[in-house]
C-alpha cells in the first residue's frame, strides 16, 4: 500500500468526515421510514438526537468514528470504483454495527455509551430489544435492494458477516463462566479468534462489500474481507487497551469499567498467562463474584502493566495491521484511497496513546 507520508496533510479526520458526510444522508431516509417509536430509538442509537428526539445540529455529535462506513467506502475507491458506489455497503455496515451494539448493551448490562445512557437504561429493555431487531432487518433489506446485479454476493457477505458475529458473541458470553486460571481457562489465542468474529467480521464485511460493489474482482474481495477482519482484531485489542487504561472523556464510560465488571479481555489474559508474581496476584484479585472496587481498579491496573499485558497485546494489534497491510500490497489499488487506507490503520493505534 502507499506510504502514509502521500496523505500528510490531509489529517485522518477529514478523511472520516468526508466518507461520513457521503453516507449519512443515505443512512438516515432509512432510519426515516421507520414507526414514530422505533425511529426515535434507532435516531437515539446512532447518536443523531437526545432521548426525546431533538436532533443534535453537528451529525458527529454522540457518534463513534464510523470505521465501517469509512472503510466500504476507501475499498470502493481503492479498486478504482467511486464512494458513491459503496454507500449501500456503508449503511447496512452501520446498521449491523448499532444493532450489535444495542444488544451487546443489553446483554452485558451496560448503562453507558457514548457519555450518556445506553439505549436499553434510556427507554427499557423490550423497546431497545425490538430496536436492534429494527436495525438488523434494515440492514438486510438495504443489502438485499441497494446494490443491483450485486445483490446477492452482497447478502452472501452479509450472512456470513452476521454468523461470524454471534458466534463471537456467543464465544464472549460463554467466556464470562470460565476460570481466570487453571483448567478451563480462556486462553489468549481464544480470545483472538472471538474478536476477528464479533469485530473483525464487520470490518471485514464492510471492506469487502464497499470493493464488491465499485466493480472490485473476486481477489479484491476476499483480501479486504481478510484484510479488514485483521483490522477488527486490532480495533478490539486497542479497545481493550482503552478499557482499561483509556480516558472517560475519550471512552465515554467510567476509568477501567472492563476491569470492573472482571471482564476477560487480552491483557489481562496476556498478563496472566506470564504466570510471574504479578499474574498470581492477579488472579487473586480476579477471583471474587462482585464488581471490583476504585482501589482493586486500580491495582489491577498496575498489576497487567507489571505483567506486561499492556505492551504485549499494543505489540499484537501492531502486527494485525502488518497482516492487513501485507494482504493488500500485492494487489492494484487506487494510489489516494491506498494511502488513506494506512492512515486510518495509523489512527487505529494512534487512539489509544
Amino acid at each position: 500500500m502507499t506510504s502514509l507520508s502521500t496523505v500528510h496533510d490531509e489529517r485522518i479526520d477529514d478523511v472520516i468526515d468526508r466518507c461520513r458526510h457521503l453516507v449519512h444522508p443515505a443512512l438516515r431516509s432509512v432510519t426515516d421510514r421507520l414507526h414514530p417509536r422505533t425511529g426515535l430509538m434507532t435516531r437515539y442509537s446512532f447518536g443523531w438526537c437526545d432521548a426525546d428526539g431533538e436532533f443534535h445540529a453537528d451529525v458527529r455529535e454522540g457518534t463513534g468514528k464510523g470505521i465501517r462506513q469509512v472503510l466500504a467506502v476507501l475499498a470502493a475507491e481503492a479498486v478504482g470504483g467511486r464512494g458513491q458506489d459503496a454507500v449501500p455497503a456503508a449503511v447496512t455496515a452501520e446498521l449491523v454495527h448499532a444493532f450489535s451494539l444495542v444488544h451487546d448493551d443489553v446483554m452485558d448490562h451496560d448503562e453507558r455509551r457514548r457519555h450518556r445512557p445506553t439505549l436499553w437504561k434510556t427507554y427499557g429493555i423490550g423497546p431497545a430489544v425490538l430496536a436492534g431487531d429494527v436495525l438488523l432487518t434494515l440492514a438486510i433489506e438495504t443489502a438485499a435492494h441497494s446494490t443491483g446485479e450485486h445483490a446477492p454476493q452482497a447478502l452472501t457477505l452479509l450472512c456470513g458477516c452476521l454468523r461470524a458475529l454471534m458466534h463471537g458473541q456467543t464465544e464472549d458470553l460463554d467466556f464470562e463462566d470460565r476460570p481466570w486460571r487453571g483448567p478451563g481457562a480462556v486462553t489468549a489465542a481464544e480470545y483472538r479468534a472471538m474478536a476477528v468474529n464479533k469485530t473483525g467480521a464487520l470490518l471485514g464485511m464492510s471492506a469487502a462489500m464497499g470493493a464488491l460493489l465499485a466493480g472490485g474482482s473476486p481477489r479484491h474481495v476476499e483480501a479486504f474481507d481478510t484484510a479488514g477482519r485483521e483490522v477488527g482484531l486490532a480495533f478490539q485489542i486497542m479497545d481493550d487497551v482503552l478499557g482499561i487504561w483509556g480516558d472517560p472523556a475519550r471512552t465515554g464510560k467510567p476509568v477501567g469499567s472492563d476491569l470492573r465488571r472482571r471482564k476477560k479481555t487480552l491483557p489481562v489474559l496476556r498478563a496472566l498467562e506470564r504466570d510471574g508474581p504479578a499474574a498470581r496476584r492477579l488472579a487473586e484479585l480476579l477471583a471474587g463474584p462482585d464488581a471490583l472496587t476504585n482501589t482493586q481498579v486500580a491495582r489491577a491496573t498496575e498489576l497487567i502493566e507489571d505483567g506486561g499485558g499492556r505492551a504485549l497485546v499494543t505489540g499484537e494489534g501492531h502486527a494485525a495491521l502488518r497482516r492487513a497491510r501485507e494482504t493488500l500490497a500485492s494487489l492494484p489499488l487506487h494510489p489516494r484511497a491506498g494511502a488513506e487506507l494506512t492512515a486510518l490503520a495509523h489512527y487505529l493505534i494512534e487512539r489509544s496513546h
